[in-house]
This record gives structure tokens, sequence and C-alpha cells, in this order.
């Protein structure tokens, strides 16, 4: 029988453990765990459950590992060995669509309060200035914004900009013939060429580090906007900030400070804020704790990043035998 100890090394919304509990999980919490620690601590259980801090490669994991799945409570993979983990034969699965909603509705507040000049001006407030005609600010509506990468995140942005009255571009390397009344499928030049706000919604993998280069950075109309709440390495910094200080790129917004943009006037720097959220924290527990118990129970595969999709209903009365086929990445 499958074991049901359950290692958890980053924190996790309280929602988590009694569902964990309820299936007949042992879970042990160790928000504070140091990575050394986790080296000698993860051998003998079945399941570690992680969000963005904890990298788990070969180097956490050795050779000989007993787990059988990892759960990542978010959506972003990058902190994944996926190659070393299919490799052990071990599932990952994450919360895909856990934090769409709270990531598409912070981009359109970042833009809104961009257009509106709100940061600028409540900096001037608390320094004692009043200068309401200089932040007149310009709306959404008859603007054209691109969207690269049309998954859960590119998608809930889009949905929540029908609204407005702009022009909607989207580009996605892997999806096409999804043109309809609200966006309109574009190729990565025009994406470029006619967008005034670029939002990235991509993950960060050998093709995309980078994507948004010096070369890229010179098609955009005079004064555009570029938000990257996906992966800070998508994006060229130094590019950027030669761009802005050259008067060509009016802004960048981006969840991840660096050295190299840190002060840099038109650089908006968050500390990852886009997909957190209370909603977002809890979704993605009860993702990550459906989506165990789905694989575990029922033998379906879902949410996976490294193996196959492969789902089927429970039939009433009958059983299932799962039997894991070695993994060949790749393959």
């Amino acid at each position: 029988m499958m074991s049901r100890k359950c290692l958890v090394v980053d924190p996790m919304h309280e929602s988590l453990f009694p569902m964990l509990e309820a299936m007949g999980w042992q879970v042990d919490y160790h928000p504070g765990i140091t990575r050394s620690e986790i080296r000698e601590k993860h051998r003998g259980y079945d399941g570690l459950i992680i969000r963005s801090k904890t990298m788990v490669n070969h180097d956490l994991l050795g050779e000989e590992p007993t787990l059988r799945f990892v759960g990542r409570a978010g959506a972003g993979i990058d902190n994944l060995d996926l190659q070393y983990l299919a490799s052990k034969n071990i599932h990952v699965l994450h919360a895909a669509e856990g934090n769409r909603d709270a990531v598409g509705e912070f981009t359109v507040g970042i833009i809104l309060g961009l257009l509106r000049n709100i940061p600028r001006a409540h900096q001037e407030v608390i320094n004692g200035i009043w200068l309401r005609e200089s932040n007149r600010g310009s709306e959404i509506m008859g603007k054209t914004i691109g969207i690269i990468g049309f998954g859960n995140m590119g998608h809930a942005f889009a949905k929540r900009l029908t609204g407005f009255g702009c022009k909607i571009l989207v580009y996605d390397k892997y999806k096409h013939g999804f043109t309809n009344e609200f966006w309109q499928e574009a190729d990565m030049d025009q994406i470029f060429a006619e967008t005034e706000i670029l939002s990235l919604h991509i993950p960060l993998t050998d093709e995309t580090r980078g994507l948004v280069s010096a070369k890229r950075l010179e098609l955009m109309p005079e004064g555009g906007t570029v938000l990257n709440f996906a992966r800070a390495a998508i994006v060229d910094e130094q590019a950027v900030v030669s761009s802005l200080r050259a008067g060509r790129l009016g802004a960048y917004v981006c969840d991840f400070p660096s050295a190299t943009t840190r002060g840099v006037a038109g650089v908006i720097a968050l500390p990852h804020l886009g997909a957190s959220t209370s909603e977002a924290e809890e979704n993605c527990a009860m993702m990550v704790a459906d989506t165990l118990r789905d694989f575990l129970e029922h033998g379906n595969i879902r949410h996976s990043v490294n193996f196959p999709e492969a789902a089927l209903p429970r039939v009433p009365a009958t059983s299932r035998t799962r039997r894991p086929a070695p993994a060949y990445p790749g393959g």
C-alpha cells in the first residue's frame, strides 16, 4: 500500500493540512527548514509539497529518493528539475489554475495605476506637492495591449480586459485559431510592433530566456510599457534600462527587484506580489490536495508537468490497478 507520509517545507495555507489528514496522511510541516535539513529528512517520505522557495533537484534529493510525487502549490515550475524527477519516476503535480485570477486582476490593476499616474501622484502628495494637471492620465480604451502566453494566466488577464474597449493581441507558440470578438491572434513581430502595453505570461525556459531583447524593444512604439509578472530572466534587463534611459520605453513593471533595475527611472519593481492573495494561496492548497487525491486514490494524472495526463472517470463497484511505467524524459 502506498505510504501516507508527506513533508511540507514551504509556508502553506492552513486549509491544506485538514484536507491531507482527512485522506489519511501524516503531514510534517516545517516551513522554516533549511536546505541541508531537507537533504537529511526527505528519505522515507512519499510526498514533498513546496512553493517557489525550494529548488528540487539532484542536489536536494540525491540518487535514491523515496518520493513518489512533488506537489507544487503554484503554477511556476522553474524551481524543479523536471528531467531529474522524471528519471526517478517522481510525478510533479502543480496548481496550474490556482492563482490565475489573482494574476489577472493584479495586471489590470497595475495598468490602471500606471495610466492614471497613481504611484507618482501619491509620492508627490506625500512630499506636499499638488500637481493635478501634470498627472492627467489616459484610459485603457483604444489602447493596444499585447499578451505573450495564452495559458491560465494570460487567458485570465485577457478576460478581464474585454470590458475596457481595448485591442487585445495575443501570441502563443503552442496555441492557434483562438481569434474571436474579444482578442486577435498575432505573431511575435506584430505583438512588438503594435503593442503599447506588453504583458508576459510565459514560463522561463531556455527558449524564453531573454525573449524581450534590445532588438525587440526597438520594435515597440515609443513610450510603450512592458509588464513582467512571469520570470525575471525572460527580459534582458540591461536592454530595458538602456531603452528607458534613451526615452524609447516608457515604463517597465516587474515582480522581481534586481540590482540592474533598482533605482532606475521608469522601473517599478515589486516583491513578487502578482499571485499573492489570500484567495490564491487557499486555491493552490486546495488544488494540490485534490490533484494528489485523484492521483493516489484513483490513479489519475492531472496537472502533471513531467508525465502525460492520464485520467479516466471512476466507475462504481470496480477497481483499478495502476502500474507506473519507467520514465523516459522527452520520449
